[in-house]
């Protein structure tokens, strides 16, 4: 597959923190040292460990430095199905706060760990295989991309999916650079093993009776159960055109513009990725792209195996992330206004992050019908021909939180780069804050699949993520 990269240098108001993270107290502590104390028995020490090396690592290696911080009372490290269950069933009985923990790659605080609860990790359940016959993979909740890329690629399988991230990729929906062939990397589901939050294990698929909840996890994320310059204004406006007229599912894009803070100074680098599933780049298509003066090209075949490590490994620990999610139509004046907005965002906080990235991934229509040929998915976009955006903050060890004065200009960023009308955010690149649910085109579906199997809302209750149900 033939690759260019272009390198340039050059809502609604949030709720309380309080709302959005499950409360601790004396009780909570109790109740989980409850589940803690039961599982230990049930488990065993192998399997459920309070202290020693395998909890200090587990707990120190979130990619988001905040959820470090987090000291879960036990962490459960399941081998199979029953474990799962069984942690589950222990969590639920005694009213215990949870989190899971698969590739614990979100810059979600808290969505991956938890204080005074029950840490599930899925790092011994890893396993990949491919079945030629049914032409399917199936995957254990906590392989990372690479392992499973890696592990597929000798028997000429390309998976729909990302790089060193984690399975919970799928749940958010999953953009892959499959994606404009084959859809959301959610489409791809044939059949989920989910654990609910009462430790009953089900299979859904899209025609047995948990066809509902087959849908919700299709973007559904961790609600429903545990799945096992002027060169600057031309990019800008060459990605919107891209965005708005490209209809070819070979073609891929993603473009990224970072701001980088070194010894005080503000660096700025942009990148356009492109990629084509054929033997040259069209100019037909990316001929915006290819116009533009750049510091730097490559261009070459790449297989896809090559392709999915063209960004680099995400598995670097050491710093505090964030995350905030648009979606904008491909209008040129869209496009630059957000980037403007930004760029004075950085300027404004330099002194506060290392890093501060405005990235554009054109969403084609292409996608959206691949997906509903495979039956659809809970965020129902009503289109494609749109950009999801990623604004995207990195700052260095040490810090804490993010300050009020931070969070304020982050929150007023938001307001300036609003998503178009009825256009879906991505669940796994948003901000805890932003209702992403509300924007998906069945969020009553959504709701009411929620509601059915979690009816007592437990989930939401005792484990933090996604707002809105």
């Amino acid at each position: 597959m033939p690759f260019y990269i272009l390198l340039l240098q050059a809502f609604l108001a949030a709720p309380s923190l309080a709302a959005l993270f499950p409360r601790s107290n004396q009780t909570t502590q109790s109740a989980a040292a409850q589940a803690c104390s039961q599982l230990a028995t049930t488990l065993g020490p192998s399997l459920v460990q309070s202290s020693g090396a395998q909890y200090d690592g587990t707990t120190s290696n979130a990619w988001n430095l905040l959820n470090t911080d987090f000291q879960p009372t036990c962490i459960v490290y399941p081998q199979a199905a029953q474990d799962v269950q069984t942690a589950m069933k222990a969590i639920y009985n005694a009213g215990s706060h949870y989190a899971v923990q698969a590739g614990s790659h979100s810059a979600m605080k808290g969505w991956n760990t938890v204080q005074d609860g029950v840490l599930i990790s899925f790092s011994q359940m890893k396993n990949v295989s491919y079945d030629p016959v049914t032409d399917s993979i199936t995957l254990q909740p906590g392989v990372h991309w690479d392992e499973a890329i890696t592990a597929l690629e000798p028997l000429g399988v390309a998976p729909v999916g990302g790089d060193d991230v984690g399975t919970g990729f799928f749940l958010g929906g999953g953009l892959s650079w499959l994606s404009t062939s084959q859809g959301y990397a959610a489409d791809t589901f044939e059949e989920l093993d989910v654990v609910l939050v009462t430790g009953e294990l089900v299979t859904a698929t899209a025609t047995n009776q948990y066809s509902d909840l087959f849908r919700a996890l299709k973007g559904g994320g961790n609600r429903f159960g545990i799945f096992n310059s002027s060169s600057a204004a031309a990019l800008l406006n060459a990605t919107a055109k891209y965005t708005r007229e490209t209809t070819d599912p070979k073609a891929i894009a993603a473009v990224v513009f970072t701001d980088a803070v070194v010894e005080g100074q503000v660096y700025s680098v942009y990148h356009a990725f492109l990629f084509y599933n054929g033997t040259e780049l069209p100019t037909s298509v990316f001929g915006d792209f290819l116009s533009i003066p750049a510091v730097e090209t490559q261009l070459g075949p790449l297989s896809y195996f090559d392709m999915s490590f063209i960004l680099g490994l995400e598995n670097d620990r050491g710093y505090v992330e964030h995350f905030g999610a648009s979606a904008l139509v491909g209008e040129e004046a869209l496009f630059l206004d957000a980037f403007n907005h930004w760029s004075n965002f950085s300027t404004t906080f330099a002194s506060s992050f290392n890093e501060s990235t405005l990235v554009f991934t054109p969403i084609l229509d292409s996608q959206i019908q691949a997906g509903r040929a495979r039956g659809g998915n809970i965020i129902d976009a009503p289109h494609g021909q749109f950009a999801s955006v990623l604004i995207e903050q990195q700052f260095a060890a040490g810090i804490q939180d993010i300050s009020p004065a931070l969070q304020n200009g982050i929150d007023l960023l938001f307001q300036q780069i609003p998503p178009s009308a009825g256009l879906p955010l991505f669940l796994n690149e948003c901000d805890a804050a932003q209702n992403v649910f509300a924007t998906y085109g069945d969020y009553d579906l959504l709701k009411a699949t929620y509601a059915k199997y979690d009816p007592t809302g437990f989930n939401v209750a005792h484990t933090q993520g996604p707002i809105g149900l």
